[in-house]
Parts: C-alpha cells; sequence; structure tokens
C-alpha cells in the first residue's frame, strides 16, 4: 500500500532550473506515466524520487513520510532501467536475487522469492542463463524480475522498453500492465511515448520545459487537452490547428480564418476578433458532407502515406499544414484538390496568445 505525494518540488543544476515547482498526488496502485519530449525533466523527477538526484526545495512523501534526505535503500522503492543494468557475470537467478542478498535475506527465502518471481514471468527456464544469452525482452523480464523480488512500495520505470522493437515493445507493455495489476504496487512510469502512456495509465502527466502541463485519465488528456502543447503532442498525427478571429452571431461563436467561417455551434465568451486557434483531430475529418458539419476547407493533397486501413493524407488549407486519417478507399490522388469535413462538437478552441483552452 504506497501513496506518493510530491509538492512544489524543484530542482536546480547550479543556477539552471530544470523543476520548476512540481505538485502530484498518486493513489495507492495507480499506473501513472509522465510524458514528454527529451529534456522535460520527467527522468529527472523520476530519479529524485528514487533518492538518485538531490531536492532543491519543496517534499516526497510516501505514505504520507517525507523521504527527501533518504538513501535509496531505504525509500522501499524499485527502479526498472532503460538499460536493464544486470550483471554481466552473475545468472538470471544472482541478478534477480542480489537485493536480497545485500539485505542478508538467508540462501532459502532468496530462493523461494527468486523461484516465485521467475514463474510469474515465464523466466524459470533461464535461472542458470548469463545476460548475454537472453533476448531484449528476457533481459527486460529479469530487470523487473530484481525489482519484483524486493517487493518495493513503488515500481518506477524509465523509458524500460525503448531498446525493444515494436513488437516486442507492444507485447511487454501489455505484460507490464498486468502484471502491475495483479500486484497491485504503485507504478510511475516515465516514457517520451504517447501510446505506451495512453495504453498502459490509469493517469497521465503531461510536462514540459520542467512544468506540469496537464494530469488526467487517459481520454481525458486526448479529448479535452488543457492547452496547445498538450494538444500537439498526445495524438499522432497530431491535432490540426489553424488560427483565425473569434466572431459571434447570436448565440453560436465562428471563427474566420483566410477567407473562410468554422462554425463552432457554441457561443464562446470572448470579445469578437479576439486571435484563437482552432483544433480538430485528423481522424475527425471526413471527405463525405456530414450534417450539422462546422465547415468544408477547399483542401491541395500534397502527400498520401498508406498506414493499411486507413492512410494519413497531408495537405494545405487556410494556410496552414494540414492532415487526414482517410480510410485509403478514398479516392485520392497527389495534387488533387478535395474538400474536408468536420462536426462543430469535434472542435477545439485554445486562445492565441496563452495557448489555453478556451471552450
Amino acid at each position: 500500500m504506497a501513496t506518493v505525494n510530491i509538492q512544489q518540488l524543484r530542482k536546480n543544476y547550479g543556477t539552471i532550473p530544470v523543476l520548476h515547482g512540481i505538485d502530484l498526488a498518486i493513489a495507492d496502485g495507480q499506473f501513472v506515466s509522465l510524458v514528454g519530449a527529451s529534456g522535460c525533466g520527467k527522468s529527472t523527477l523520476l530519479r529524485m524520487i528514487a533518492g538518485l538526484e538531490t531536492v532543491t526545495s519543496g517534499t516526497i512523501e510516501l505514505n504520507a513520510r517525507v523521504i527527501n534526505d533518504l538513501s535509496p535503500k531505504d525509500r522501499d522503492i524499485a527502479m526498472v532501467f532503460q538499460n536493464y543494468a544486470l550483471y554481466p557475470h552473475m545468472t538470471v537467478a544472482q541478478n534477480m536475487g542480489f537485493s536480497l542478498h545485500l539485505r542478508k535475506e538467508s540462501p532459502e527465502r532468496i530462493d523461494k522469492a527468486v523461484r516465485e518471481t521467475a514463474a510469474l514471468l515465464g523466466l524459470t527456464p533461464y535461472l542458470d542463463r548469463f545476460p548475454k544469452a537472453l533476448s531484449g525482452g528476457q533481459r527486460q523480464r529479469v530487470a523487473m524480475g530484481r525489482a519484483i523480488v524486493r517487493q518495493p512500495q513503488v515500481f518506477l520505470f524509465d523509458e524500460p522498453l525503448s531498446n525493444l522493437d515494436a513488437k516486442l515493445r507492444v507485447q511487454m507493455r501489455i505484460e507490464i500492465r498486468t502484471l502491475q495489476r495483479r500486484l497491485g504496487t504503485t507504478a510511475i512510469y516515465v516514457t517520451h511515448d504517447q501510446m505506451e502512456a495512453m495504453t498502459m495509465s490509469d493517469l497521465i502527466v503531461v510536462m514540459n520545459a520542467g512544468r506540469i502541463e496537464q494530469i488526467g485519465a487517459p481520454t481525458e488528456v486526448y479529448d479535452l487537452p488543457a492547452n496547445l502543447f498538450v494538444a500537439t503532442f498526445i495524438g499522432s498525427p497530431a491535432m490540426n490547428l489553424i488560427e483565425g478571429t473569434l466572431e459571434h452571431e447570436g448565440a453560436l461563436s465562428f471563427v474566420r480564418t483566410a477567407g473562410q467561417r468554422i462554425a463552432l455551434g457554441r457561443y464562446i465568451n470572448r470579445p469578437p476578433l479576439t486571435s484563437v486557434v482552432v483544433g480538430i483531430r485528423p481522424e475527425h475529418v471526413t471527405l463525405a458532407t456530414v450534417e450539422g458539419a462546422a465547415f468544408a476547407l477547399p483542401f491541395s493533397v500534397d502527400l498520401i502515406e498508406p498506414t493499411g486501413a486507413d492512410c494519413h493524407v497531408y495537405g494545405r488549407s487556410c494556410g496552414a499544414q494540414l492532415v487526414a486519417s482517410l480510410s485509403r478507399r478514398d479516392s485520392l490522388a497527389l495534387g488533387g484538390q478535395v474538400t474536408l469535413h468536420g462536426r462543430c462538437e469535434q472542435l477545439h478552441v485554445f486562445d492565441k496568445a496563452s495557448g489555453l483552452r478556451i471552450d
């Protein structure tokens, strides 16, 4: 049973600040992903929780106990690293049981814990092998097993799947999430891969330049991005953005852009002529005319990327580069002219100056 509460956490390297007052509350048993571009501070935050980085100011609490000054070995937290960090001269069993050996546990206790964990991870046939004789996925399981045998209160994962191929990454993220649910241990997972964050998490923390931009469930962050950064970072391909000015007509608002008018289907409580940015996800754009359409935008096709069942179509409209995720059966040709349609309820509106969501 473990809760993690972080309050006004700051980290400076000399005079350079890298984390700017992080506030984050993690409930017992939650799987929380820290996601953001390289250099945003997510791994630094994870290492501070683990005790591998010092705290400049603020507090980290584990079960309401401040752990800022505790050494890593006294925090009851286990970390799985990107590079596995296995001892090459030790067998799988010795690697998995090493932390218990340091605690001076009995050989019987170590053997029992290692064998039970190996059975859980499908590693029993490999206990006598050395890391060099294992595949990448097997090495990752050993690294996880080494963490599990300690029975920690919190698991920390620092981009553990980045060295694996695409197919194995999908398999391993399923295994990690299934295992975490079975054990019920609180987990904090760092990744730059938004697909991992979306599919594995109870809660996503989107970070940018040492600050938290949004915290929410995966569907909430995707459907209701708090600002332009989250809107463009979460989702692949990224959300389409069209700049314009706000207009009102009775109880409804519109956005005027490059000679086109986009109906919002609702009233936006901002003065007329406010500079705004309208966003729409590529999968919400269609070639077919839809009832209650927000827009009918001329679109020049520049590039078609088949992805299997669908294709990503890139082009320009209203002075912006747009992308539509369409059926590969739609009639399209490079250099062709089509019309894009979208529904009012699928539009997002942001203030251009602040970048914040305003609807």
